[in-house]
């Protein structure tokens, strides 16, 4: 599928084939492409929580107002993010590159994240949203549905996952088989309305 099919195409489902099984080669193409997303300083803060345990599952369902695609999806990902991933050994996040582009940029990284807790959560929120985008229209692409979703407790499902106290969660993105098409869209704006040239 183009990617110009793939977003158009894409809609969030809810209800997901649970017999259907994805690969590991499917996950991996998944989560590899995923990867490519782009993040400040290349810090590639986003770790991606892979829940296959149905026990979990059944219990994280229990903590996301029952919500069915939590269990019936082929993949559940809890985009997750290290706060601190600034500080630790930066100097690998660049260690392809040029010298010169290694020397700028490894200390700007300290310059920029240090004290600034609001900035390192603002990053690292933006970076899991352009992942979980990502992740959605490359499952669009292999012929998946998804549902992006914030609707759940996300202390409890942290004390699931035993969330280190240095990363937080941004999202849940799920993928399957749809069991029924999606509805129809509820209600596009007009380009008119939302686009804003130079000034409000």
């Amino acid at each position: 599928m183009d990617i110009f099919a793939a977003i158009e195409s894409r809609r969030s489902v809810k209800q997901f084939d649970p017999d259907h099984v994805m690969t590991q080669d499917e996950e991996d193409r998944l989560l590899g492409l995923a990867m490519l997303s782009p993040t400040a300083f290349n810090l590639q803060h986003w770790r991606f929580v892979v829940v296959r345990d149905p026990d979990l599952r059944r219990q994280i369902r229990a903590v996301a107002w029952n919500q069915d695609q939590v269990t019936s999806a082929s993949l559940l990902v809890v985009l997750c993010a290290d706060l601190a991933a600034w500080r630790k050994d930066p100097a690998r996040y660049w260690k392809d590159a040029p010298e010169a582009a290694r020397e700028f940029l490894v200390p700007a990284i300290h310059q920029y994240y240090h004290g600034r807790e609001q900035v390192q959560r603002d990053e690292v929120m933006r970076s899991c949203g352009i992942a979980a985008q990502t992740l959605m229209l490359a499952a669009r692409g292999m012929g998946y549905d998804s549902s992006p979703m914030d609707g759940f407790d996300f202390d409890a499902v942290g004390r699931l996952l035993r969330l280190p106290p240095d990363h937080l969660i941004a999202m849940f993105v799920a993928v399957g088989k749809p069991l029924q098409p999606a509805m129809p869209r509820g209600g596009q704006l007009s380009l008119d309305e939302v686009r804003i040239v130079d000034r409000f």
